[in-house]
């Protein structure tokens, strides 16, 4: 039987893709609440959609490693 080992730091992203994946969520339900208003705040809409994307960018599609420098 393999026993698998966890780091703190592979928790640490875990945790933080959680929160990240809660924000969206909250995000989503916000903005399909507002998108079902009688008169949708497009602004409002806007700013969550840029809001929620730059979420996804960040930190699912690991931007922010651009800017390390790389080790070997």
């Amino acid at each position: 039987m393999e026993k698998i080992i966890v780091t703190d730091a592979k928790k640490a992203a875990q945790r933080t893709g959680f929160y990240v994946f809660l924000a969206l969520l909250v995000l989503t339900i916000v903005e399909s609440i507002v998108g079902g208003l009688e008169t949708p705040i497009t602004v409002l809409l806007l700013i969550i959609a840029l809001v929620k994307a730059a979420l996804i960018v960040y930190f699912f599609m690991h931007v922010y490693r651009l800017w390390r420098e790389e080790s070997h």
